[in-house]
């Protein structure tokens, strides 16, 4: 059976003198996780604000992850499936 979600995350940047901080939030329409992140500037560095975002977006979006397998995994085990040796990709689902 075919199936089709679509998920939203929404991130926003913050800045403040040398430090970027962004807050990613994902809705899944059933429940929403959220991920920090931030990032600071060298007061030596060149002030290129993209770079900064980036950083900060992507340290949010690797917590939100990380946030959201574990959830996953907490669900899979509520279903009575615990954590096994697998030979098969992490997490038992396949890519």
């Amino acid at each position: 059976m075919e199936h089709t979600t679509e998920w939203r995350i929404q991130v926003n940047l913050t800045e403040d003198g040398e430090t970027t901080k962004a807050r990613a939030v994902l809705d899944t329409g059933a429940t929403s996780l959220t991920g920090q992140g931030v990032a600071h500037r060298s007061p030596d560095d060149t002030d290129v604000r993209l770079i900064g975002d980036e950083f900060a977006a992507g340290r949010a979006l690797r917590e939100l992850g990380d946030k959201l397998i574990g959830t996953a995994q907490r669900d899979v085990a509520a279903r009575g499936s615990g954590p096994e040796g697998r030979r098969s990709p992490m997490y038992g689902w396949e890519l």
